[in-house]
C-alpha cells in the first residue's frame, strides 16, 4: 500500500476514528468515521484513487480502521498508525436524525506524501486547525498548490476548537489557500455567533482566496458561489432522513468527484475552475445533493457507490 503513485489521485488529509453511536432506541453501534475519512471513503466509493495522511493506532479500534480502508481500496500513508490511541467520537442521534458529537480525541503530526500526480488536496474538520499536525497541513497545503487544487471543509467541532473566534483565525488561513470551500450554514452560524447571513460570510471568502464556495443548509438545500459572479442554488432532494452522519462528507466527496469528471481539477485547471458557467455548476451541485441524499438515508457515514448512480 505504499507504492509511489502513477496516476493522478486525491489526496486526503486529516483524521480518522471510530464514530460510537447512540440513538434514541438504546441502541449503541461503532462504525468508522472521522469527517476527513469519510471523504476518502466517498471518493473510493465513486472509483477514484484516494490516499489518506491520518493518525491512528495499533490498537483495535486502529485495526479495525485499517481493514475497512484497506476493504474500501484507500491507500494509508505510511506512517499513519503510530498514534497512541485510536480516537474516537460519541454521537447521539436525536429523533429528526441530527447528530450530536463528545471527542477522545489523538491527534499527531500525519505523514504528507505530494507527488506531480497528486491533483487534489483535501483537509477539513479539527485536524486541519489543532496542533501538533495543523502547521504540518498548512504547509503542505501551500506546497500542494503548484500542482493540485485544493479543498477545505471547516465542519466546525465546537468541543475540539475552543472559541468561534480562535477557531476562526485559523480557518481564514486555510480560506486564503483553498480553490474550493464547502461549509455548512450551521458552521457559519457558529463562526460568526448567528449574527451574519450565511452567504454574505461566502461572499467576503471570495474575495480572499477561493474561486468556489458552497454553503449546504440542510433540508434547504445547497447555495454555490463563484468569484466571477455565478452563483446557483439547488434543492435537497426529499428523503426519509434516518441520521445525519456524513452527509456534508459525501457531499463533499461528490463536489471532487464532479469536478474531476469535468476536468477541473489540479493547479493548470484553475483558471478553468474559477470560470466555470452556470449549467456545469448546477448539474455539479444537483449531483452532489443526490448523493449526500442517499447517505443520510441509511445509517451511518455510509455514501453510495458508483454503481448504486447507475
Amino acid at each position: 500500500m505504499s507504492q509511489q503513485p502513477t496516476q493522478p489521485h486525491a489526496l486526503i488529509i486529516g483524521e480518522s476514528l471510530i464514530d460510537i453511536i447512540d440513538t434514541e432506541a438504546g441502541h449503541t453501534k461503532e462504525h468508522p468515521g472521522g469527517s476527513p475519512m469519510n471523504v476518502a471513503i466517498g471518493l473510493a466509493r465513486l472509483a477514484r484513487p484516494v490516499h489518506l495522511a491520518t493518525s491512528y493506532a495499533l490498537d483495535t479500534r486502529g485495526k479495525q480502521l485499517h481493514t475497512h480502508l484497506a476493504d474500501e481500496h484507500i491507500t494509508i500513508t505510511p506512517g499513519s498508525n503510530t498514534a497512541a490511541r485510536t480516537s474516537t467520537a460519541h454521537a447521539t442521534i436525536d429523533a429528526t436524525g441530527s447528530a450530536t458529537y463528545q471527542f477522545d480525541v489523538h491527534w499527531d503530526r500525519p505523514p504528507i506524501n505530494i507527488t506531480n500526480n497528486t491533483c487534489i488536496v483535501h483537509a477539513g474538520s479539527f485536524s486541519a486547525i489543532t496542533e501538533p499536525g495543523a502547521t504540518h497541513v498548512r504547509e503542505a497545503i501551500a506546497a500542494a498548490r503548484a500542482t493540485a487544487t485544493i479543498t477545505y471543509d471547516p465542519n466546525a467541532r465546537p468541543s475540539l476548537m475552543g472559541t468561534p473566534r480562535h477557531a476562526y483565525t485559523h480557518m481564514e488561513r486555510l480560506i486564503g489557500m483553498a480553490d474550493i470551500v464547502k461549509v455548512s450554514d450551521e458552521d457559519i452560524h457558529w463562526l460568526t455567533g448567528g449574527t451574519t447571513d450565511p452567504l454574505n460570510v461566502a461572499e467576503n471568502w471570495l474575495r480572499h482566496g477561493p474561486s468556489l464556495v458552497v454553503v449546504t443548509r440542510g433540508a434547504k438545500g445547497a447555495v454555490a458561489l463563484t468569484r466571477n459572479g455565478v452563483a446557483i442554488a439547488v434543492e435537497t432532494p426529499t428523503v426519509n432522513v434516518v441520521d445525519t452522519v456524513g452527509a456534508g462528507d459525501s457531499f463533499m466527496a461528490a463536489l471532487i468527484d464532479s469536478l474531476w469528471t469535468h476536468d477541473l481539477l489540479g493547479a493548470h485547471r484553475r483558471s478553468d475552475l474559477a470560470n466555470i458557467d452556470q449549467n456545469t455548476l448546477t448539474t455539479i451541485i444537483q449531483r452532489c445533493s443526490r448523493i449526500s441524499g442517499i447517505t443520510v438515508s441509511r445509517a451511518g457515514a455510509n455514501p453510495p457507490t458508483i454503481q448504486e448512480l447507475t
